[in-house]
């Protein structure tokens, strides 16, 4: 019942700025550490940016100035704002999330994915 709902996605020019919102809903209890990965076309899944429950955050260097995560815990949603954005940063972004339901154990989420295009 649980899902993540990404929104925010689209084309950029180089210098630009994006916000991407990842949307929790369902039978939340809990909601542990929410993150942002992105996937390059043709590379690998990689972590972009994590905020723990307790507000810490850690940030990939390439990104490291130029992304904020944040969280509206009353929404249970979750931020990355993207700043002075480069063709580099071109990639499907997901979000991903810890989170209790009707169990003790914190239980794996995906969003679905958005698109982020940036053109030079």
């Amino acid at each position: 019942q649980v899902q993540l709902v990404e929104s925010g996605g689209g084309l950029v020019q180089a210098g630009g700025s994006l916000r991407l919102s990842c949307a929790a809903s369902g039978s939340i209890f809990s909601i542990g550490s929410m993150s942002w990965y992105r996937q390059p076309p043709g590379k690998q899944r990689d972590l972009v940016a994590t905020m723990h429950s307790g507000g810490r955050t850690n940030y990939a260097d390439s990104v490291k100035g130029r992304f904020t995560i944040s969280r509206d815990n009353a929404k249970n949603t979750a931020y990355l704002d993207m700043n002075s954005l480069k063709p580099e940063d071109t990639a499907v972004y997901f979000c991903h999330a810890f989170i209790k339901t009707t169990g003790d154990i914190p239980r794996s989420f995906w969003g679905q994915g958005a698109q982020v295009t940036v053109s030079s």
